[in-house]
């Protein structure tokens, strides 16, 4: 059948008033120009209440709410929260009492390690790599794995094992060191590690047994974690696939054992969206119950404009 060229008849369609319209968009939620001299608050409140304006105010108050409530707030953080210069930030917040345990990753321990140790971190792996001299620093490989071997050894998981350490011999800029402070403070710290992806295990001092055996105990410390956030708060920051994935379980086994974690908030935030945040952080444990919002952006930007917004509504209330 072949159609001819006929124009369509709009002489019959029908229109509503503009006003009478369900809209999206209302002038009520448009932001405000900022003032001079104002402050991060009230910058804060001049955002548009639509969108990741009203997602990042939404996380702001559920953190602080959590705060208040004894809800937890437990952080993961990938290491490139700590290699960008973060742990001044991340350590004012566990002073004041927004960070109930941190979870993270083997090369996060890596960096703040260095950073405790020397003041510095992050090589040059395209310098580094031709030559043979990556992951080579010889404090790095032999008192980690050290720390780690002994730790273990003594009935602790990683991060108790490593912050143990930290504690004990208090480097040069221990001050600094994000590890040093959850010792101080008594924050929980739990590691978990993928086998062969960190430069500490190319050393000969590694031991597969250590890494395993306090990996997997602190596997179990972080789903006890878990399970104390019916009311409180979980970030992902940066780690695209090892703690996504272990979060998840963590969430599958406080379910099993007959938690529901109704009112947990979740929040993933990085400067790419990927899969497995998205899914295993955002989606599906808050999925008919909680609320999960994703924050696409900078760490070196978004962290302390959240810890700044963070310590000001706290002051205020």
């Amino acid at each position: 059948m072949t159609f001819s060229y006929e124009e369509f008849d709009l002489s019959g369609v029908t229109t509503y008033p503009l006003k009478s319209r369900a809209s999206k968009a209302r002038v009520a939620d448009f932001a405000r120009p900022a003032t001079p001299g104002g402050s991060i608050g009230a910058f804060v409140d001049s955002l548009p209440g639509m969108l990741a304006a009203a997602d990042f105010k939404a996380i702001v108050g559920a953190i602080g709410e959590a705060k208040r409530t004894a809800g937890g707030v437990v952080w993961g953080l990938g290491a490139h929260v700590i290699k960008t210069g973060l742990g001044p930030v991340l350590i004012d917040l566990m002073e004041r009492g927004f960070v109930s345990a941190i979870a993270t990753n083997g090369a996060s321990i890596i960096h703040d390690f260095e950073v405790a140790l020397a003041g510095a971190t992050s090589e040059d792996v395209d310098e580094a790599l031709g030559p043979g001299r990556f992951g080579m620093a010889d404090e790095t490989g032999r008192l980690l794995n050290g720390a780690i071997n002994d730790g273990v050894a003594a009935g602790l998981g990683i991060g108790q094992a490593v912050t143990r350490f930290l504690a004990a011999k208090q480097p040069q800029y221990a001050k600094q060191s994000v590890l040093a402070a959850a010792a101080r403070l008594q924050i929980p710290v739990t590691v978990h590690v993928a086998i062969g992806t960190d430069i500490i295990h190319m050393h000969p001092a590694a031991s597969g047994a250590a890494l395993g055996e306090g990996s997997l105990r602190d596997f179990r410390y972080f789903v006890s974690n878990v399970t104390r956030l019916e009311r409180g708060v979980y970030l992902n920051c940066g780690s695209a696939v090892v703690l996504p994935e272990v979060f998840l379980k963590a969430v599958a086994l406080a379910r099993n054992r007959g938690l529901a974690l109704a009112q947990l908030t979740t929040v993933n935030l990085d400067f790419i969206r990927s899969y497995r945040p998205q899914t295993n952080v955002v989606a599906r444990p808050t999925a008919g119950t909680g609320r999960g919002y994703t924050l696409v952006g900078h760490h070196e930007i978004m962290i302390p404009l959240l810890a700044a917004a963070l310590v000001e509504q706290d002051a205020v209330k």
